[in-house]
């Protein structure tokens, strides 16, 4: 099976469902507000699969399974010999090829995909237009939960694809290299506070995930239409791009139309506004300006 980019459509995905080296996975999860007005209450979407998903596709819960356990900001990438042993319990194998798909924006599938290339897994693809596509289309779904065996899965840990907190302030001092939040610009300029503290972290340019995609078909724009969306901060001519979010992961959609435009120096920031938010002495800027 062979993958031509970070994304597989629909129609390949049918035509390929019954490889044996095929792992397809349900990444939903369902963000709602937090009553207390800061960030959002998650919930797994597993009931939702039990009742109907895409054939052969298991489900993966991001917040439960592949979380660091160890960490209080919440999504943190686990160790990755740790992350690739959970995968591996799921059937993924060395020889697998792997798409994930979920209900609502893609950002769940993104954050796994870049997961699973952090460690060195590269037959990773999103189903792109996603759950919500497949069903439009009549496509076939069923209830039946997929057998696989355990795989082996090795990890080979690609550190220059995360960043870190002391990696944004050097960026903030330096200037280089370029940051994206992927937030809305309502919550980028601090009008809205979903993180406890508002704004964005200086220097760094507002490229809202909702922008990415077409809203009618639910996929990515194509690349001639995200270019100009991204091209604005410099991303796509950078030596290296940082985008970060709430907590790293809508900001994997902003790496995944990155890597469509040809931008391969991507490193996530993983704590993101989470993390950030929590040392009051790490400044926050006001604002449309970056």
């Amino acid at each position: 099976m062979q993958l031509t980019g970070p994304l597989v459509t629909t129609a390949w995905l049918a035509d390929h469902l019954g490889d044996n080296d095929l792992r397809i996975f349900d990444t939903t999860i369902t963000l709602k507000p937090n009553p207390d007005g800061f960030g959002y209450l998650p919930e797994s979407g597993l009931t939702e699969w039990q009742a109907a998903h895409i054939p052969a596709a298991s489900f993966i819960d991001v917040m439960a399974e592949l979380s660091d356990p160890d960490n209080a900001i919440p999504y943190m990438m686990p160790p990755a010999e740790t992350f690739a042993a959970t995968m591996a319990t799921k059937g993924i194998d060395d020889s697998s090829t792997v798409v994930l798909y979920n209900s609502g924006l893609p950002m769940w599938s993104t954050r796994v995909w870049w997961m699973l290339r952090s460690i060195g897994f590269d037959k990773v693809a999103v189903l792109d237009g996603g759950w919500e596509k497949w069903n439009r289309e009549n496509r076939p779904v069923d209830d039946v939960t997929p057998a696989h065996p355990p795989g082996v899965l090795g990890a080979s840990p690609q550190p220059a694809m995360w960043a870190d907190k002391e990696a944004m302030l050097a960026m903030i001092e330096s200037g280089e290299p370029v940051g994206i939040n992927a937030l809305s610009p309502q919550v980028y300029s601090g009008e809205v506070n979903t993180h406890g503290r508002p704004g964005h972290l200086p220097g760094t340019h507002n490229v809202f995930y909702n922008s990415l995609i077409d809203q009618d078909s639910g996929e990515f724009l194509p690349p001639d239409q995200l270019k100009p969306l991204l091209a604005a901060s410099g991303a796509l001519n950078a030596d290296q791009v940082i985008p970060y979010c709430g907590g790293g992961v809508s900001a994997t959609m902003v790496s995944l139309a990155l890597e469509l435009c040809g931008q391969r120096e991507i490193a996530v920031y993983d704590g993101s506004m989470s993390e950030w938010v929590r040392d009051e002495t790490l400044p926050l800027k006001l604002g449309a300006a970056p």
